[in-house]
């Protein structure tokens, strides 16, 4: 006989090469939580120090979260793209309000439109692994942007891990519930230099056992590197630092002026498309 709770369990235990987290969006926000809407009110006043119109476009969207605080709290015409159909049929759903589409960042197939701004949150740009991919990332900020947009980013930082071992070090493990059952999560990191990769493998289990391992990476990118790529895109850097921010310690709080430094573990970018004419 199957209880419920192993019923929760494995619906949700997806086939090989699912994602627990991005395939549950419910158990994705309950194991991040963000009930002062952090992430949302940082990229705000980033959009209106800079002066961004009310179109945004938010890359990696995820559950909706900050794209409907967004549009509810601050305004702005927000169109979602994200790739997991979980989380744009999630988005919808229960973060109604902005447009959500299901599509590639690196190829979004929004024709002809255009954006004040592009957001690219929680690591989102570091999912293009290759040269390649973010070539074709930021082509595609470059043909969606109004000409003065910002892209504005907020991402690991490559240079944290120069001298440092900290985070590879550990297993950091955590432990959230969902529909009465239980989830405990071990997560390892480490990098793979040839491929500037940091990848990590996270083990999940229940009170039942064992029930996935899955494995990421993000692109490590270093702040010069990072202007580089930008300007060869036509894209001006206007700030880049290291705290604060939604995800840093001390967090973003509200007037608080950034870092005169580009040394912590995330990193937040500012840049502007000074000539969407420039080949890249």
């Amino acid at each position: 006989m199957t209880t419920d709770t192993e019923t929760a369990a494995g619906a949700v235990a997806g086939t090989d090469g699912g994602n627990l987290l991005t395939d549950t969006p419910e158990l994705y926000e309950l194991r991040f939580p963000d009930p002062a809407h952090l992430a949302a009110r940082w990229a705000e006043s980033v959009l209106r120090e800079y002066g961004a119109g009310p179109r945004v476009l938010d890359l990696g969207c995820g559950t909706g979260r900050d794209a409907a605080w967004l549009h509810r709290s601050a305004g702005r015409e927000v169109v979602g793209l994200d790739s997991s159909p979980a989380m744009v049929e999630h988005a919808r759903a229960h973060h109604p309000g902005p447009e959500y589409l299901l599509g590639d960042m690196r190829e979004p197939g929004l024709g002809e439109r255009r954006f004040d701004a592009v957001l690219c949150l929680d690591s989102a740009l570091l999912y293009c692994h290759t040269n390649a991919d973010l070539d074709a990332l930021l082509s595609a900020v470059r043909a969606h942007l109004t000409p003065g947009g910002l892209l504005v980013a907020e991402m690991r930082n490559g240079a944290y891990f120069l001298g440092r071992t900290d985070l590879l070090d550990t297993v950091r493990t955590d432990a959230v519930e969902h529909q009465g059952v239980r989830y405990t999560s071990s997560t390892t990191l480490r990098i793979d230099h040839g491929a500037q990769l940091l990848r990590r493998t996270r083990a999940w289990s229940t009170d039942l056992g064992p029930i996935t391992v899955q494995h990421s990476a993000w692109r490590l990118l270093f702040p010069q590197e990072l202007r580089y790529l930008l300007a060869a895109h036509g894209l001006e850097v206007l700030a880049l630092y290291d705290r604060p921010g939604p995800r840093t310690e001390p967090a973003w709080a509200e007037g608080a002026a950034p870092a005169d430094s580009a040394d912590s573990d995330r990193i937040h970018l500012v840049a502007r498309l000074v000539n969407r004419t420039e080949s890249s």
